[in-house]
């Protein structure tokens, strides 16, 4: 319902701030703007965005399918099980709910959203049987619906898409900074969670994973930051984004040849899912950009936009990031809402402005903390759900700082 109340209030506070404008400022060309503004969004999203992303998406799920069936989910589950043993300590070594989780976070990883949401559903309803209490999510559940809001993932697929669709000069440049923002949240939610639930963050494998990634990312941020001008981060930043992605294609597509796999027909089946996948989003993008149009023309986000600016410039700090803030702020309640923001945001200042950059990291800092509660606690049946949604957003929120601070040191 929380969606339904946004996409309603936009219209409403839309067709208020227009009345305004006619009867106070005399305005009343308002009306014209904001029809020929939902008219033209609506094309726009599916001539523009859903149609054109249907090849891109057709051609890396299918690629995503390779690679599943080369097994690079269940090598990718192997390598993290020991560590997941650790923050999940009320799971016992070999119940099924690990491999559930692992799998679901492997998927998530790689960018497999249709095999990693299945593989949430079992997670939580295999955590459910061990849950003592039927009613409220147990410290486990917490855990992995913070670190799944987190939205750790390698691949942006559909984000790199949606800039190629829109004209990026080098649509994977916004590659690394991802990974780092996501990251950061991630970390964050762990932490957060840990400390409240009394986990060891000081066991040896805790300490070998969180310390040799993040040292990993601190070493490249300082690189960067000390080392390289503007010019060159942006040039290692696109030539190593694309050149992870091409490595990834070759591991997926060599790791099936390996296999004895075929590798085409393992393609088709992954690729019927693209033309597939960009139809389901047409209803979604199309009525969040309409309703967006609807607060663009009215002078509502502008206004909010001014504001926000004012509030952040008496702080004395940069307010370059505020354009791309709506992404930020409606990506704890709908993927499909922020998605239509970032998609606004880069047709108002230029899929390759810093506005139109930093929306895209937005919306590959995070997930969506309000939809997977509902979804996953739903799913089982659990009403109350204690903590996990407050501290889904610390870890959304330190993503989105990260995404700005990254933004800055990368695009800024």
């Amino acid at each position: 319902m929380t969606l339904t109340y946004i996409w309603c209030g936009f219209f409403i506070v839309g067709f208020i701030a227009a009345m305004a404008q006619w009867l106070i400022g005399g305005d009343a060309d308002v009306f014209k703007r904001i029809i020929d503004g939902t008219f033209k969004m609506a094309k726009f999203g599916v001539m523009d965005i859903a149609l054109p992303l249907a090849g891109i998406m057709t051609l890396w799920l299918g690629l995503l399918t390779i690679g599943e069936k080369a097994g690079a989910i269940t090598w990718i589950a192997k390598l993290i099980a020991p560590f997941f043993s650790r923050i999940f300590p009320e799971v016992p070594k070999d119940h099924p709910a690990t491999g559930h989780m692992v799998m679901n976070f492997s998927a998530n990883f790689l960018g497999l959203d249709n095999a990693a949401t299945p593989f949430g559903l079992k997670s939580m309803q295999s955590l459910q049987e061990i849950n003592p209490k039927k009613d409220e999510a147990s410290n486990a559940m917490i855990m992995f619906t913070v670190l799944h809001a987190s939205g750790l993932t390698l691949i942006p697929l559909s984000i790199m898409a949606q800039r190629m669709v829109m004209g990026a000069q080098n649509p994977a440049d916004i590659f690394i900074p991802c990974m780092i923002a996501t990251y950061v949240a991630t970390v964050a939610g762990l932490i957060a969670v840990a400390i409240k639930q009394r986990i060891n963050l000081f066991d040896r494998v805790i300490v070998a994973w969180l310390g040799s990634i993040t040292g990993a990312i601190v070493l490249l941020v300082w690189a960067m930051s000390t080392q390289m001008t503007k010019e060159q981060i942006t040039l290692v930043s696109g030539v190593v984004s694309n050149l992870l992605l091409l490595l990834i294609m070759v591991a997926f597509i060599g790791g099936a040849l390996w296999k004895k796999i075929n590798v085409y027909d393992a393609f088709i089946e992954g690729a019927k899912g693209g033309i597939e996948t960009s139809l389901k989003i047409i209803p979604y993008l199309v009525g969040m950009l309409v309703a967006i149009s609807v607060l663009r023309e009215s002078g509502v986000l502008n206004y909010v936009l001014l504001g926000l600016t004012w509030l952040f410039t008496q702080t004395g700090v940069n307010t370059d990031f505020v354009p791309a803030l709506p992404t930020a702020l409606m990506k704890p309640v709908s993927g499909s809402g922020a998605r239509a923001m970032m998609i606004e945001t880069m047709q108002t200042y230029g899929v390759d402005s810093f506005a139109g950059r930093l929306a895209a990291v937005f919306q590959g800092s995070a997930d969506t903390t309000f939809y997977i509660a509902a979804l996953y606690y739903g799913y089982v049946g659990i009403n109350k759900i204690r903590y996990a949604i407050g501290y889904g957003l610390i870890a959304e929120f330190c993503g989105v700082v990260a995404a700005i601070l990254v933004a800055y040191l990368f695009f800024g």
